[in-house]
């Protein structure tokens, strides 16, 4: 009687998995087949479309005319930037935060983790402020320095949780040995944490790929817009036509649900392992 309890439990929990798994996805399923079907066909009474002819053209139109490639390097290149820099930042002030007594590593701590309370954009007016007193608008340190500021506190907190679990006699048999205090992080600490590095990775360059209110703020001439902007390209000649709008939506979207499925893993395990050991 419990075991046949057990399995309905097993079943309806499956159930309730699979409903919201669907629910989740279907923006994304939704996106798909519109891009590939001719704008008259999109307007339906269904939610979704079986297109007559598969329409492959939405995305070259969408790659040629959306400027998508451009977008992309630079989108490659900031957010590729901000993740190495979130990385090495955040290491050394967990390590210093965690393993080095000095009088103020409490207050610094607490002072790095408050900025997760703080919205990313509640700073754009000050931000566009200073960056305009210095003359960092329209460059690329216009979001380099928010993305990382503001990706800090999460890397803070997931290191500091995974590395307070490392014995210091690891360290300590390091220093004995000679190395002096980089060599021990980035030769004996660094290799043990790369689950919780992976994630921060990866949360990094998620959280930042799309953000786009801010780089439409600081960003004025094409040099150094990203990905999102390529939307914006089609709403001159291309406004009456929603089927190539959602096709560069799409290609849009592709790196970041790309790199969501093939390293999905190694997110759940960072946080896991972070949050047991710490």
């Amino acid at each position: 009687m419990k075991e046949k309890k057990s399995n309905i439990g097993k079943i309806l929990l499956w159930m309730i998995l699979i409903i919201m798994a669907v629910i989740q996805i279907f923006p994304l399923i939704w996106l798909i087949d519109f891009s590939l079907c001719s704008s008259n066909e999109m307007f339906t009474t269904g939610l979704l479309v079986w297109p007559q002819r598969i329409r492959w053209d939405n995305y070259v139109v969408a790659w040629t005319d959306g400027n998508v490639l451009h977008y992309l390097i630079n989108s490659a290149i900031i957010n590729v930037l901000a993740v190495v820099i979130v990385i090495v930042i955040s290491l050394l002030a967990s390590y210093a935060c965690t393993r080095m007594f000095w009088k103020w590593r409490s207050f610094v701590m607490t002072l790095m983790l408050l900025g997760m309370m703080i919205p990313i954009h509640a700073t754009l007016l000050p931000n566009y402020k200073i960056y305009s007193m210095f003359h960092l608008t329209d460059t690329i340190w216009a979001l380099l320095v928010p993305y990382v500021a503001f990706s800090l506190p999460q890397a803070m907190f997931l290191m500091t949780g995974f590395l307070s679990s490392i014995p210091k006699e690891l360290e300590e048999a390091a220093i004995i040995d000679g190395c002096g205090i980089y060599r021990t992080i980035f030769r004996v600490v660094f290799p043990i944490m790369i689950p919780s590095i992976s994630t921060v990775a990866i949360m990094t360059f998620l959280n930042n790929w799309n953000e786009f209110i801010m780089a439409s703020t600081y960003l004025s001439s094409p040099k150094w817009k990203t990905l999102p902007f390529s939307v914006l390209e089609f709403t001159g000649q291309y406004s009456s036509n929603y089927a190539v709008q959602f096709a560069v939506m799409a290609l849009s979207a592709a790196p970041a649900v790309i790199v969501y499925i093939l390293l999905n893993k190694h997110i759940t395990k960072g946080v896991a392992m972070g949050a047991v050991k710490g």
